[in-house]
């Protein structure tokens, strides 16, 4: 039975050739393949050919930071965040550039984060600890660390991660390569990859969205958002930005007003942060439905005049949020009704249809996962999530594409954003009121 299955799912497809199977997978050759697994191979390319003559720009930075040996305020927000807080001190503390000013605001806790800190403090471990009596919120935590900040570069970092040795170095290289740089983004992966089939696949999605997706927008110049879990910044133009606006979103709304004033937005793939992820999908649905809001909240609401001429106006910039908006939102509308076209047009025929979508979205997942390997500095471990690829499709095809577009709605249609719980309702209230 099963040979005869396979016998005919065969026979089907080369009996159709190669113009049916491109007009029922079009959406898959046009708009996936090429932006999500060629550019890849494309990047990965350059990446190699540049990479002697970049390892000698990279050094002559590298001489010019060490000998400036300027002062890196690294700052870290974060609510009850007391069992995570030691390893990150402890992984500042480890960095092989010392001249850090590490900044730690408890935003109304009311586990034993407190305690920890103020032991770190009096130990020497922390060079500022600030606490507030009552939540304020991420933005205005960050804020209240920036004005105790006395470094020429900010680094943000999330309470709950943790940093490889050579991390705070590697993110300030950028900065010493080009002057127009006004922040860098780090490299995020998961800490607890290996918890769950949730934790591993979402290490699988970090790598393939962060390490190798920012480094591809990156390289177009097209890169949109610096992560809250760790990125750097020019003092300077924090200031004069006035610091982060309430989130959610609110770091990628900061790369945005970075961008604007037309400073570049570069990405370190060598600089490695590690961070907790949601444990259960329940948890890891809601972090991202609020992650997810935040592209409608800002970048067309808030940040619409990028899309706009005006006097101001970018091409780098325009793409950048288009690119945003085009393949997470309008895509996500085309998908659902693609996805019903098929099936209503081709029910007789879905046995021969899904095994065919499965072969052709498990292999660009795999050659994706190659990319990523090839330039990774723990690929010895990362090898082992190769087991849950054949997920991939269900998790980022289905699982993700669904939350995003209840985001959407939501969002859209009733502004759940200034709703979310996240954020203190007052300081939600203010954002509301005066439009961010």
């Amino acid at each position: 039975m099963i040979y005869n299955f396979w016998d005919e799912f065969f026979w089907y497809w080369y009996s159709n050739g190669f113009e049916k199977v491109f007009n029922i997978f079009w959406y898959f050759f046009l708009l996936e393949a090429p932006r999500f697994l060629l550019m890849d191979f494309v990047i990965l390319f350059v990446y190699f050919r540049r990479r002697d003559t970049m390892r000698t720009a990279r050094e002559n930075a590298r001489s010019k930071f060490l000998l400036e040996n300027p002062v890196i305020s690294v700052i870290a927000p974060g609510k009850n965040e007391g069992k995570h807080i030691y390893k990150l001190v402890n992984s500042l503390n480890e960095q092989t550039y010392k001249n850090i000013q590490i900044v730690i605001v408890d935003d109304g806790s009311d586990d034993d984060t407190y305690t920890i800190c103020k032991s770190l403090y009096d130990n020497g471990y922390i060079d500022v600890f600030l606490c507030n009596d009552a939540r304020g919120g991420k933005a205005s935590a960050a804020n209240l660390a920036l004005r105790y900040a006395t470094g020429k570069f900010v680094v943000h970092l999330d309470a709950d991660s943790s940093f490889d040795a050579s991390a705070i170095e590697n993110i300030i290289i950028p900065f010493y390569l080009d002057e127009t740089v006004g922040a860098v983004g780090g490299n995020i992966k998961v800490r607890n990859y290996s918890k769950n089939i949730c934790t591993s696949l979402q290490a699988i999605e970090y790598l393939q969205t962060i390490s190798i997706g920012r480094m591809v927008t990156a390289y177009l110049g097209i890169y949109k958002i610096i992560s809250g879990a760790f990125g750097a910044f020019r003092k300077d133009i924090l200031d004069r930005i006035g610091g982060w606006d309430i989130g959610p979103g609110l770091d990628g709304d900061i790369t945005v007003k970075i961008r604007k004033l037309g400073y570049r937005i570069e990405f370190e793939h060598t600089a490695v942060g590690l961070t907790n992820v949601p444990e259960k999908f329940k948890n890891l649905s809601n972090q991202r439905m609020r992650w997810n809001k935040s592209l409608v909240r800002f970048r067309l609401r808030k940040h619409k005049d990028v899309l706009l001429p005006g006097a101001n106006f970018s091409f780098s910039n325009f793409f950048a949020n288009f690119e945003n908006i085009f393949y997470n939102l309008i895509l996500d509308v085309v998908w659902f009704f693609y996805i019903i076209n098929i099936v209503v047009t081709n029910v007789d025929f879905l046995a021969f249809i899904i095994p065919l979508k499965i072969m052709l979205y498990g292999t660009a997942s795999f050659l994706q996962f190659l990319v990523i390997l090839m330039i990774s500095e723990r690929w010895r471990q990362e090898i082992k999530l190769i087991i849950y690829i054949p997920l991939m499709m269900i998790y980022n095809g289905y699982y993700m594409r669904i939350v995003r577009s209840m985001a959407y709605i939501k969002e859209i249609f009733f502004l759940s954003s200034y709703k979310d719980p996240w954020n203190p309702s007052k300081s939600s209230d203010k954002a509301r009121e005066f439009g961010l």
